[in-house]
């Protein structure tokens, strides 16, 4: 066996172990968002953090085993939710049920807490929310912090037709090879048909592939233009890994928002065991981001 191939089946079992871990999250809370039950956890006291977890993915695995929530917790309120559609919040399979609506989990999430403003947290996925959000309701947001991402804008050529191949290739029963490839170094080798076929399975093992599918063709409801997005007065922070594909598209944004603050983690992937989530330099970003940026000074 090669040590090529040797390190892709690493990385296949670290994606099964990733998606069916339960890490050492907070206890389990559950809420009614407009007929869907969304699953959340609360930890630690000081000023809110909403953290918005990627595609396939659950809080679990990409704020419990990374340490975000442990990291942050221990200065400042973290609230995390499994995204409709994921984890152990419900799965419908319509498209109608996803778009705005999962954007607005968030803002129906923190009327249920009490919160009236925090900062917003987003990791792939989870980023393409957060610029939704924040541009729905800016009033609500201290910060948004874009992880491995960046809004989903309305002028980058392809998006939209990316969405709907994924959506068809999990509706067909080909798997997450659309993304698998997307989504792999540029610089690097592409994985070989077997280790896409592996990693696909591992991926998708514990989740509901039509719900992930309706959430795909849902995705253009949370496109936002440039005149949205240059009108945000909030702090904004994208943290991205240099072997990160999403890079360019963050380069770009920075064009558009020269204010944003940008982290590269050397190295740094956008999934899998070397994807900046499970980073040091990720969480830190985040939390020295926040604590700079308190809307009331810290004590």
């Amino acid at each position: 066996m090669t040590l090529r191939r040797t390190g892709l089946l690493l990385l296949v079992s670290a994606l099964v172990w990733a998606s069916s871990a339960r890490a050492q999250t907070p206890a389990d809370k559950f809420f009614d968002s407009s007929g869907v039950r969304i699953r959340y956890v609360d930890e630690g006291r000081g000023e809110p953090v909403i953290l918005i977890h990627g595609f396939a993915s659950s809080l679990d695995a990409n704020w419990g085993r990374t340490k975000v929530i442990e990291t942050l917790a221990k200065d400042f309120r973290v609230v995390a939710l499994d995204v409709r559609g994921h984890g152990q919040s419900g799965k419908p399979h319509d498209v109608a049920s996803y778009g705005l609506a999962v954007v607005e989990d968030v803002t129906r999430l923190m009327d249920h807490l009490g919160i009236a403003k925090a900062h917003i947290v987003g990791y792939s996925m989870g980023g393409a929310i957060t610029g939704k959000f924040v541009t729905l309701h800016p009033e609500r947001a201290i910060t948004a912090v874009f992880g491995a991402s960046l809004p989903r804008l309305s002028w980058i050529p392809g998006a939209e037709r990316e969405s709907i191949t994924l959506a068809e290739s999990l509706e067909q029963g080909h798997g997450m090879r659309p993304m698998i490839l997307r989504l792999a170094p540029p610089n690097e080798p592409k994985p070989s048909d077997e280790v896409i076929e592996q990693e696909s399975r591992a991926i998708l093992g514990p989740n509901d592939t039509l719900a992930l599918a309706a959430l795909q063709r849902g995705n253009q409801q949370q496109s936002v233009t440039l005149g949205e997005v240059r009108a945000l007065r909030m702090p904004l922070l994208a943290v991205i890994g240099s072997a990160d594909p999403i890079k360019a598209g963050v380069d770009l944004f920075k064009t558009i928002k020269p204010d944003l603050t940008v982290v590269v983690i050397d190295g740094a992937t956008h999934t899998g065991t070397r994807g900046a989530a499970g980073r040091r330099e990720f969480a830190a970003a985040v939390h020295d981001f926040i604590a700079a940026h308190r809307s009331t000074p810290s004590m």
